[in-house]
């Protein structure tokens, strides 16, 4: 992987510690998350209004990267790559919050299967039979989480529950429910991206 004779100095810095993490180096992940964390949370909390959110999607922007970093292409620099995940991240986030926010006048609750009555603006019968059907297919993909991922999620993202409330439930300290939270959300990503390449088939 031969660097881009343009880049600057940082650019060509980044690169070197990109190199280092691809090879294993545990210290050059945590550099250039600790780099970059701050403007990719800036970029986030512009894009959502919401503190928490945006942390959320700021370690969630690091978990992707790092994750697919061997697909990094050393043409560009590393921060337009990384800021271009982090802004997809964030449009993402709104638009599951839109389709969450404009849901079925009966929705089913994921923890006992009892509908819900909320209000949303009138839908026609094909958005309500593709709406459920999204519903229930994001239910099964949560049901295959492990029972402790799937609780949190649930009570994080359904119940809209603060993380001083998750942990004040289930008698967790803080940091343990952050970690594990991140843990659920991870796992959760791997399946929603395995369920897209089965359907990309």
């Amino acid at each position: 992987m031969e660097v881009n004779h343009n880049f600057t100095e940082n650019a060509r810095k980044d690169f070197q510690m990109v190199q280092k993490a691809l090879g294993g180096d545990q210290k050059a992940y945590a550099a250039l998350m600790k780099r970059y964390k701050d403007s990719i949370y800036q970029i986030c909390i512009k894009m959502v209004n919401n503190k928490e959110d945006a942390m959320d999607l700021t370690v969630d922007t690091f978990a992707k990267a790092f994750d697919k970093l061997s697909n990094f292409q050393p043409q560009f620099a590393f921060t337009t790559w990384l800021f271009r995940i982090a802004t997809n991240n964030c449009i993402d986030f709104l638009r599951r919050k839109k389709l969450e926010t404009v849901s079925l006048d009966e929705m089913i609750d994921v923890e006992d299967n009892l509908p819900m009555q909320i209000k949303t603006p009138d839908l026609d019968p094909e958005e309500v039979s593709i709406k459920k059907q999204q519903n229930n297919n994001l239910k099964v993909l949560i049901d295959s989480l492990p029972s402790r991922h799937r609780n949190l999620i649930i009570l994080r993202y359904f119940d809209e529950l603060s993380y001083e409330e998750i942990a004040q439930q289930l008698s967790l300290p803080l940091g343990t429910v952050k970690a594990q939270l991140y843990r659920a959300k991870f796992l959760l990503g791997k399946i929603l991206d395995n369920q897209k390449n089965v359907d990309d088939l």
